[in-house]
């Protein structure tokens, strides 16, 4: 396998030659096309009915023809996947440690994983928190991917812990893409403190890197088809990843007039503030 990484260097342009790429050969660790963090929000603001519509939906998109032609359309053949449900600071649950899916029968062992284990909800939402968590399992996982992404999905903007956007500059910078899917659905007991348009809050706080994206979902009768093309994007696109850090910030949440990335943190100061005797 790591011919198969060198001839990928040598056809690469000289451009990113000149820019950098770690591409520092492992022999302990496993090579894979992608390795994909799928942190997925079960904050207290989810009910029961739209967490077991998140399960469902990956485990379908997993499994779908689709995504198992793209995976074996890929320069290995195989990605490492985690599936972590995330809600406040700390407040990380594994559901799926690493493993690499290749074949339908792997694909279907972690779907089964997924469907076979309750959701349950937890308070609060860290955005912050939970990109923090994925970068360190990325980083200490037995994988080496040609791409490593950080697939987050949320209802409600970042309102506890650290403030989002240096934790999303500390994960660009070790080269690790993130991209979102906002859930903005009317279903749920949050609405009092998240923001109508959650998908320009990801996209100027929350993703970055090379080819990042959003996927918004605006209703859950789309969030199972919506998961699959996102999946799809994210492997499709497993390209060497890039790490000079002028190349991996984005451009979003830099030019003056884009979102407040802290609104999500105000929004739960003027709820608290109200609440509070």
């Amino acid at each position: 396998m790591r011919y198969v990484i060198l001839l990928l260097l040598a056809l690469l342009p000289a451009r990113v030659w000149a820019e950098g790429i770690d591409f520092s050969y492992d022999p302990t660790l496993i090579e894979v096309d992608v390795e994909l963090a799928l942190m997925v929000d079960v904050s207290r603001s989810m009910t029961t009915h739209e967490l077991d519509i998140q399960r469902h939906g990956y485990a379908a998109a997993l499994t779908s023809d689709a995504v198992m032609d793209v995976i074996a359309q890929g320069f290995l053949g195989r990605i490492a996947v985690t599936y972590v449900e995330w809600a406040g600071p700390g407040s990380h649950r594994i559901v799926l440690d690493w493993t690499t899916i290749g074949t339908l029968p792997e694909a279907e062992a972690v779907s089964a994983i997924l469907m076979n284990t309750q959701p349950f909800g937890m308070q609060r939402t860290s955005i912050s928190s939970a990109l923090d968590y994925a970068a360190e399992l990325i980083e200490n996982n037995q994988y080496q991917g040609l791409r490593r992404v950080i697939d987050v999905s949320g209802d409600g903007p970042n309102n506890s812990g650290a403030p989002v956007v240096p934790s999303r500059d500390r994960v660009l910078a070790q080269g690790i893409v993130i991209n979102g899917l906002p859930l903005m659905t009317d279903e749920g007991v949050g609405s009092q403190w998240t923001v109508n348009d959650l998908d320009a809050y990801y996209r100027d706080c929350v993703i970055g890197g090379h080819g990042a994206f959003v996927v918004a979902v605006h209703s859950w009768d789309e969030f199972a088809s919506a998961v699959r093309q996102k999946i799809l994007m994210e492997i499709a696109s497993a390209v060497p990843r890039i790490q000079h850090a002028e190349m991996i910030v984005p451009v979003a949440g830099t030019a003056p007039g884009t979102y407040d990335c802290m609104a999500g943190e105000k929004t739960w100061d003027r709820f608290r503030q109200n609440w509070e005797p």
